[in-house]
C-alpha cells in the first residue's frame, strides 16, 4: 500500500502509529521506489540503444549491369548513320551525277550541303548535340565531295595541285567560320576539320608554282610554324593536339629536309638557302621555347611544370639548328679541315646566350646543353687521332730497330692509316679545354672541369708532333717534354700521372724504331720516374723499375748477349727492388715494389732457362734476394721462398752435372728440412715429429726406395736398408712415430724388393696349387683368430699412439 494512502487513512481515524512502525513502513515504501527507478532505467537505456542502431533496411535488388550505355549507343547509331550517308552521297556523286545537268548538279549540291550545315542549328537548340555533331561532319564531308564535284564537271582543266591548294583554302576557311558562328560553337568537330585542311595549300601551292626542293621545304617549315603557332595560342582540345602534332611532325620533316639540302650543298649559294630554311626552323622552334618557359616562369610550380621542360628541349633544338646552318654555310667556303673547328666556334658562341639575365631559365640551360653537345661532338671527332697516335707505335715491338723513320706521323702510322683532315685536331682540343678551364665556374664543378681541361690539354700536345710532321728526333723529345709536364701538373691527380704513364709508354714504343732512340729513351725514362718516386712511390717507383727492366733488356740485346747472360743484367732490378722496398714507409709503394720485382727476377729465369748453368745461377741469385727480404719484419715468410729457389738452384746444377743419383737431389732438401724440425720441436715440444720430420725423411726415403726397387746391383738396397733400420732404431728409442713408421715400412719393402727373386723362384718351384692353397689356409687362420688379431692391430695403435 502506497505511503501516503496509508498516511491519510490514519489521519482519518485519528489514530497514528507509534514512530517504530511508521519508520518501519517509510522504509518499505522506499525501497519498493528504489527498485522501481532501476526497472525504469533499465528500461529507458534499452530504449535509447534500440533507436541509436536502426536495422538496415532491405536492400534492393540491383539490375544488371547494361552492357552499353545510352550515349554511348546513340553516338554509335549516329556515327554509323553519318558514314552511310556520306557513302551514299559519294556513290551519287560517282555514278549518277552525270545524269543530271548543270542545273540540276547546282540544285542538288546545294540544297544536300546547305540542309546538311543548317540541321544542326534547329537540333542544337533542340539539345540534341551528338546528332548535331554527326549531321555537321555529314555536312562537312558533302564539302569536300562538293569540290571533287566541281573540279570533275566545271574546273576540268584546272590541274591536280592548283586546284587542290585554292580548294583546301576555300574548305579550311568555310570550315573555320562555319566553327565559329555563335549558334555553332558547341560543335567540336569543324575547327579541328579546318586546321587539317590548312596544312595543306602551301604545300600543293609550291608544287603548283613547280617550286624546287628548297621551295617546298619552306611550305613544310611555314606550315608547322602556323601549326605551332595555333598550338601556343590554343586552349586545351582537339584543335591544340591537332596543332601539336602538325607542329612537330612537319617541322621535323622540315628540318631533315633542310639538314640534307645543307649537307649535300655544292656552294655558298645552296648552302646559304639551305641555312635560311634551318633558321627559320630554329627561330620556330625558339618562339615555342620562349612561350613554353615563359607560361612556366609564371606558373606557380614552375620547376615540376611540363612547359619549363619542353622549353628545355625545345631550347636545345633551336640552339643546334642554329650551329647547324651556320655551320653549313662556312663548310661550303672553307676547306675540309676546318669544317669541325666551325661548328665549334658556333657551339661555343651559343655561351655569350648562357649569360644573358633577360632570357628564362630554361632556356639559357637549354643553350649550354647545346653548346656542351657540340663540344663533345668535336672531341669525339678527335678520338681517331689520338687512338692513333697513342695506339700505332705498338706495331713496332714486331719490327723493332728496322730503322728510324723520317718523322713523327711516319713512326706512329706503322699499320694505321692517318684520319683525313686531322690537321686542326689540337686545336679543336685545346678550345675545348680552354672553355672547360674558363667557363666553367661553379665550385662543385670545378675540380671536375680542370680535370677535363687537363685531359684535352695533353691530347693536344699528343698529337701535335705528328699531326705538325715533326722530325722523329724532335718528336720523341716533345714525347718525354709532356711527360714530364703531365706529370708535375697540380690538377687532376691521380689522372695527371695517368696521363703521364700513358705518355711515357707511347714514347717507350715509338722509341724502338731506333736502337739508339731505344736505349736513350728507356734510361730517360727511367731515371725520371726514379727522381720523381719521392712525390708518388706507388706508382713512379714500380714504374721507374720496369723501365729498368726494358733497359737492361735492351742493353743486353744491344751488346750481342745472349738471352742466359742478359738474365744477370736484368737481376740487378729486383735487388735494388728489395733496397728500396726496405726503406719505404709506404705499405702500398712497399708492396709494389717488391711485386715489380719478382716479376723481373720471372723474366730473368725465363730468360736464361735456355742454360742450365745460367739458370742454376739466377736461381740461387734469388735465393739470396728473397732470404735478404726474409730478413725484414714482417717477412719472414719469404724465406720459404727462398728454400726453394736454393733447391731448384741445387737441382738444376746437378742436372746440369748428368747427376742421375736421386740422394744427390734429395738429400740436400732432407738435412735442412730436419734441422729445421729439430729446432721446432725443441721450441715447443709439443709438436709431432711428423710434422718436424716427416716431410724431410720422405723427400729423401720415398725416392730412394724408388730407384732401389729398379737397380739391380746389391750397394743401394744396402745402403737404404740400414739408413731405414738406423731411423727404425732411432724412432723407438726416442719414441718417435714418424722415423719408426717410415724407417720400418722402408725397411720391409726393400727387405721384399731382396727377396723377390728368391720368391719367385720358389713360386716358380712349387706346383699351381700350392699358392691358392697357402692363401685359402692364411685366410681361414685370420678368420679363427679374427678377434684377437684385433685386439693385436688395437694394441699396435695405441703403442704407436703414444709415441711422438
Amino acid at each position: 500500500m502506497p505511503y501516503d494512502v496509508t498516511r491519510a487513512t490514519l489521519q482519518g481515524m485519528t489514530h497514528f502509529p507509534p514512530p517504530a512502525e511508521e519508520l518501519r513502513l517509510l522504509d518499505a515504501e522506499l525501497f519498493h521506489l528504489d527498485a522501481r527507478r532501476v526497472q525504469l532505467l533499465r528500461r529507458r537505456a534499452w530504449l535509447v540503444t534500440a533507436l541509436q542502431t536502426p536495422s538496415a533496411p532491405p536492400r534492393p535488388s540491383t539490375p544488371p549491369r547494361p552492357e552499353a550505355a545510352a550515349p554511348r549507343v546513340q553516338n554509335v547509331l549516329l556515327v554509323l548513320g553519318g558514314v552511310l550517308l556520306v557513302i551514299a552521297a559519294t556513290a551519287f556523286t560517282l555514278v549518277s551525277w552525270g545524269e543530271l545537268g548543270i542545273a540540276g548538279r547546282a540544285l542538288v549540291l546545294g540544297a544536300v550541303t546547305a540542309a546538311a550545315l543548317a540541321a544542326p542549328l534547329a537540333l542544337l537548340k533542340r539539345g540534341l548535340r551528338s546528332t548535331a555533331e554527326s549531321v555537321a561532319g555529314l555536312g562537312l564531308a558533302l564539302t569536300v565531295l562538293d569540290a571533287y564535284a566541281l573540279h570533275g564537271a566545271v574546273f576540268v582543266a584546272a590541274e591536280g595541285a592548283p586546284y587542290t591548294a585554292i580548294a583546301s583554302t576555300l574548305l579550311a576557311a568555310l570550315w573555320l567560320a562555319y566553327g565559329l558562328l555563335p549558334p555553332l560553337r558547341e560543335l567540336r568537330l569543324p575547327r579541328p576539320s579546318a586546321l587539317l585542311a590548312a596544312q595543306l595549300p602551301l604545300f600543293f601551292g609550291a608544287l603548283a608554282l613547280d617550286a624546287d626542293s628548297y621551295g617546298v621545304t619552306a611550305a613544310v617549315l611555314v606550315t608547322a610554324a602556323f601549326d605551332t603557332g595555333v598550338a601556343l595560342r590554343a586552349t586545351a582540345g582537339p584543335v591544340r593536339l591537332l596543332a601539336v602534332v602538325g607542329a612537330y611532325g612537319l617541322g621535323g620533316s622540315g628540318v631533315w629536309a633542310a639538314g640534307s639540302l645543307s649537307w649535300t650543298a655544292t656552294g655558298p649559294s645552296a648552302a646559304a638557302r639551305a641555312a635560311a630554311l634551318l633558321l627559320l626552323a630554329a627561330a620556330i622552334t625558339l618562339a615555342a621555347a620562349w612561350r613554353g618557359a615563359s607560361d612556366g616562369r609564371r606558373a606557380a610550380d614552375a620547376p615540376a611544370s611540363q612547359g619549363t621542360g619542353h622549353a628545355l628541349g625545345l631550347s636545345v633544338a633551336s640552339a643546334l639548328l642554329t650551329v647547324a646552318a651556320l655551320g653549313g654555310v662556312a663548310r661550303s667556303a672553307l676547306p675540309g679541315i676546318w669544317t669541325v673547328p666551325v661548328h665549334l666556334a658556333c657551339g661555343i658562341a651559343l655561351l655569350a646566350a648562357v649569360r644573358q639575365d633577360r632570357l628564362p631559365e630554361q632556356m639559357r640551360r637549354g643553350f649550354a646543353v647545346a653548346s656542351g653537345a657540340v663540344q663533345a661532338l668535336a672531341v669525339a671527332w678527335t678520338l681517331p687521332v689520338v687512338a692513333v697516335t697513342l695506339l700505332g707505335p705498338v706495331a713496332w715491338v714486331t719490327d723493332a730497330w728496322s730503322g728510324a723513320p723520317a718523322d713523327l706521323r711516319e713512326a706512329v702510322t706503322v699499320d694505321a692509316p692517318w684520319p683525313p683532315d686531322a690537321a686542326t685536331a689540337p686545336l679543336v682540343l685545346v678550345t675545348v679545354a680552354a672553355v672547360l678551364a674558363l667557363a666553367v665556374r661553379h665550385t662543385d664543378w670545378r675540380p671536375r672541369a680542370l680535370t677535363g681541361a687537363l685531359v684535352l690539354t695533353w691530347a693536344a700536345a699528343l698529337t701535335l708532333p705528328a699531326v705538325l710532321e715533326l722530325p722523329y728526333t724532335l718528336g720523341l723529345l716533345v714525347l718525354g717534354s709532356v711527360t714530364g709536364v703531365v706529370l708535375a701538373s697540380p690538377y687532376g691527380q691521380p689522372t695527371a700521372t695517368v696521363l703521364a704513364l700513358a705518355t711515357s709508354a707511347d714514347l717507350a714504343f715509338t722509341a724502338l724504331a731506333s736502337q739508339s732512340a731505344t736505349l736513350t729513351a728507356l734510361g730517360a725514362l727511367t731515371v725520371f720516374f726514379a727522381v720523381v718516386s719521392w712525390r708518388c712511390t706507388a706508382i713512379t717507383a714500380p714504374t721507374a723499375l720496369t723501365y729498368a727492366t726494358a733497359l737492361a733488356c735492351a742493353t743486353g740485346t744491344a751488346a750481342g748477349w745472349q738471352p742466359p747472360y742478359t738474365a744477370l743484367l736484368v737481376l740487378a732490378v729486383p735487388v735494388a727492388a728489395a733496397l728500396l722496398a726496405a726503406r719505404l714507409k709506404d705499405a702500398r709503394a712497399t708492396v709494389a715494389v717488391e711485386v715489380t720485382g719478382a716479376v723481373a727476377a720471372l723474366l730473368a729465369l725465363a730468360l736464361s732457362a735456355t742454360d742450365l748453368p745460367m739458370l742454376a745461377l739466377v736461381l740461387a741469385l734469388c735465393g739470396v734476394i728473397a732470404t735478404g727480404t726474409a730478413l725484414r719484419p714482417g717477412r719472414r715468410s719469404v724465406g720459404y721462398a727462398a728454400a726453394v729457389l736454393f733447391v731448384l738452384a741445387s737441382w738444376v746444377r746437378l742436372a746440369a752435372w748428368d747427376v742421375g743419383i736421386p740422394e744427390a737431389y734429395t738429400l740436400p732438401v732432407t738435412a735442412p728440412a730436419l734441422l729445421v724440425g729439430f729446432l721446432r720441436r725443441r721450441r715447443d715440444p709439443r709438436t709431432s715429429s711428423w710434422t718436424a720430420y716427416g716431410p724431410g725423411l720422405a723427400t729423401t726415403l720415398l725416392p730412394s726406395l724408388a730407384a732401389a726397387w729398379g737397380d739391380p746391383n746389391w750397394t743401394r738396397p744396402l745402403l737404404l736398408g740400414l739408413a731405414a733400420l738406423s731411423l727404425t732404431l732411432l724412432g723407438g728409442g726416442y719414441s718417435l712415430q714418424a722415423p719408426l713408421v717410415l724407417g720400418g715400412s722402408v725397411l720391409t719393402l726393400d727387405a721384399l724388393h731382396e727377396l723377390a727373386p728368391y720368391i719367385v723362384q720358389v713360386t716358380d718351384a712349387l706346383p699351381r696349387w700350392v699358392p691358392p692353397a697357402l692363401a685359402g689356409l692364411l685366410l681361414l687362420a685370420l678368420g679363427a683368430t679374427y678377434e684377437q688379431r684385433i685386439r693385436d692391430v688395437r694394441r699396435l695403435r695405441n703403442k704407436l699412439g703414444n709415441l711422438h
